[in-house]
């Protein structure tokens, strides 16, 4: 039977007091903060809105969240509010890829129609900064409407990784491998670079949105100072907005600066639609029949549009920690700060200021740091991004990630979904993260099972 959803403040728990300065359990379960942690373990746990909503937030939750789920369709089309698609695209709708507002799984073989998973393509450039694909552009659009070609399509084959932990229990990666197939505009070019990247879930990123920048870079250790071996860096990207140059936050790679660019960008690069902040179809010279196709209007998504679906997943709440008094998770909890995991998935961070007043002055548990932090070659992309080099990656909040069964039906993790299961991302870890694995791969079988079993309730 569905749970019941109640908010923080509304919960019948005898709630332990925490010892010392440490937190208490309530505090520890509200992964969101006071103002914006809902309780629910259904398939509806990352959809739902941040409690004490105005009237009118609610009403503009409930359009944007309508919008997220728009099927965009062909222009012309007699409903002229959701036409516009493509002409190229990956993908029909926001939750075509973040299903109920969760994380992708990446294709599990040719056949599978399974959308979340998009390539970006580059070339060199001057630098060595990543340039579009001549003809083929940043991202390969493996769909089209009628009339204009698709622009290839990925091809991903796998080869087994073994080993075994120090208590000789064995174990077996998949690592992948991508190729472009059928490309539709000749030759792809020598050098070619391909970053593949799972659509990640998108609650509770207002949340991530409202942390003050000083406080992400007082966390940054570039030269590794204190030699721990972990640096961790601020990346600097492009506001296309507020023009210059504003600190990194979302994406991978933390290539954004705001939940708006990123639902911009997605909007154009995903699902073809133009908007008032990308404002070109994306359809490269060489791609005449995309370049002459019909559009739905200029811009197809208008401030409106993009206003109501960026409030909607800047107010999408966090679900609670569970079992945050079991046993099994208490001791994973001091394994996983032993070990050094905690080095990069900081348990807390405090927001500052935000139009909603529900995400402003929490006390939040993401467990990142918002950080690049380089994971070695076992999982490099060689892509650089903004300062993100080839091999860097932003620390990934873990809040809710022990509810990805349930709301998506898979437990595939990691940028490109290559691991099956959080022991498999915590074994790929390398580079600033191979200390941490390693002593991971020493435990004894019942710690790796408290450890999982932490991070699971999370």
């Amino acid at each position: 039977m569905a749970a019941a959803c109640v908010t923080a403040a509304a919960v019948g728990t005898t709630w332990v007091a925490g010892g010392g300065d440490g937190p208490s359990t309530r505090e520890l379960a509200l992964s969101g903060g006071a103002g914006a942690t809902v309780f629910d373990e259904t398939e509806n746990a990352f959809a739902l809105a941040v409690p004490k909503l105005s009237s009118r937030q609610r009403r503009a939750f409930a359009v944007g969240n309508s919008f997220f789920n728009r099927n965009w369709v062909t222009a012309p089309a007699s409903t002229t509010g959701r036409d516009g698609l493509g002409p190229t695209f990956n993908a029909q709708s926001c939750s075509s890829c973040h299903f109920k507002d969760g994380r992708a799984q990446p294709p599990r073989d040719a056949r599978d129609p399974q959308r979340g998973l998009l390539v970006r393509l580059s070339v060199a450039g001057p630098g060595g900064r990543p340039q579009p694909v001549p003809r083929y552009g940043g991202q390969l659009q493996d769909r089209s409407i009628v009339g204009v070609p698709a622009e290839g399509r990925v091809r991903i084959t796998r080869s087994p990784v073994r080993g075994r932990y120090a208590d000789g229990a064995p174990y077996a990666l998949l690592a992948p491998r991508y190729e472009i197939a059928d490309g539709a505009f000749g030759a792809l070019p020598a050098g070619l670079q391909i970053s593949p990247r799972v659509a990640p879930a998108v609650f509770g990123v207002g949340l991530l949105e409202a942390v003050p920048e000083r406080a992400i870079v007082a966390h940054a250790d570039p030269g590794d100072a204190d030699g721990d071996g972990v640096s961790g860096r601020a990346n600097r990207v492009g506001g296309e907005r507020s023009g210059g140059t504003r600190l990194g936050r979302f994406g991978w790679k933390a290539n954004v600066p705001t939940v708006e660019q990123q639902n911009a960008g997605a909007m154009q690069g995903d699902i073809g639609l133009t908007n008032p902040i990308f404002e070109d179809q994306n359809c490269t010279r060489g791609q005449d029949a995309c370049r002459t196709a019909p559009n739905g209007g200029a811009p197809e998504v208008d401030e409106h549009v993009l206003e109501r679906v960026t409030f909607y997943t800047r107010s999408l709440a966090v679900p609670a920690r569970r079992d945050v008094e079991a046993p099994d998770a208490s001791a994973g909890e001091r394994t996983f700060e032993e070990i050094g995991c905690s080095s990069c998935h900081r348990p807390e961070l405090r927001t500052g200021r935000s139009d909603v007043p529900a995400l402003a002055k929490q006390d939040i548990r993401p467990y990142t740091d918002l950080l690049l932090h380089d994971m070695g070659p076992g999982l490099a992309d060689g892509r650089p991004d903004g300062l993100a080099s080839g091999s860097e990656w932003r620390t990934p909040p873990l809040w809710g990630i022990g509810l990805v069964k349930s709301v998506n039906g898979h437990t595939r993790f990691l940028h490109d979904g290559r691991a099956r299961d959080l022991s498999e991302a915590i074994l790929w870890h390398g580079g600033e993260g191979r200390a941490a694995m390693q002593r991971f791969r020493a435990l004894p079988r019942s710690q790796r099972r408290d450890l999982i079993a932490f991070v699971e309730s999370l």
